[in-house]
């Protein structure tokens, strides 16, 4: 089966459907028509850069090319995680970059040797696109734990000074923090991947699927994504907190002022 490709005019008419919600946000006075069509012009150009760079790195097909490339959009999801979380560089980007890049190597190699069981696990064609996807599903992960982690921690100084003065350790007096930071960055994992397949046709099958893949082999392949995301996302997540928890105290177990001035 080959894939039916989509011709620049028909991407073109494709694009204009943008101009309904754009018109009913236009009507109802919801001040998003900027934003959205800003969004849809970066996103327009960015896919078509990724599109370019990507035929570069397919026919190069280097692996120390592609870890350089691997390099590069870790150090960018990082700096963009610092800044929606309104962290200081110093307290979050090493953390991050650490957990990041670990994570997504880890767990994409195993994928790729053990469940692929590729010879060459650094192919441009799979570890490319398996190692993006898995920086993009931790970015967002990263975000939500973070945010909820320091948000607590300065909300609720004095409940973590009375753990500790009543003869808890570090750990123990962050724990409720911890906690309650990978239980809200996770639950919309957790709820997505209960109704994928009934209620959420998902987007990784139906490009294999319209690519030409049969469906059996595309549901494989939508099942084991599912899993190494969640998994990628755990790790990466437990990684970043333990490095960055180390930088955000002092020696007196104080938190340090770990946030910009908005």
């Amino acid at each position: 089966m080959n894939t039916i490709d989509i011709s620049y005019i028909g991407l073109a008419v494709g694009l204009l459907l943008l101009a309904l919600p754009v018109y009913f946000f236009h009507v109802l006075g919801v001040r998003l028509v900027r934003s959205t069509v800003t969004a849809a012009v970066r996103m327009v150009v960015q896919l078509f850069l990724i599109g370019l760079y990507l035929k570069y790195l397919f026919e190069w097909n280097a692996p120390w090319i592609n870890l350089v490339w691997v390099v590069l959009i870790v150090l960018v999801a990082a700096f963009t995680v610092t800044q929606r979380t309104r962290l200081k560089y110093r307290f979050a980007m090493m953390p991050l970059f650490g957990g990041l890049f670990g994570s997504a190597i880890v767990v994409g190699l195993y994928f790729l040797v053990f469940v692929l069981g590729l010879s060459n696990p650094f192919d441009a064609r799979y570890f490319v696109p398996i190692i993006g996807l898995l920086v993009g599903n931790m970015l967002g992960v990263s975000v939500m734990a973070l945010n909820t982690y320091y948000d607590g921690l300065q909300g609720e100084r004095r409940l973590y000074y009375y753990l500790l003065g009543n003869g808890a350790t570090h750990v123990e007096a962050v724990l409720p923090f911890v906690r309650r930071a990978v239980e809200k960055s996770f639950a919309p994992c957790v709820a997505n991947m209960a109704v994928m397949g009934i209620v959420a046709m998902p987007g990784t099958m139906i490009g294999q699927i319209l690519g030409g893949s049969v469906p059996g082999v595309a549901i494989k392949y939508q099942m084991m994504i599912v899993v190494i995301a969640f998994v990628a996302s755990a790790l990466s997540l437990v990684v970043t907190l333990y490095l960055a928890d180390r930088r955000s105290f002092d020696v007196y177990g104080r938190l340090k002022d770990i946030r910009k001035k908005s």
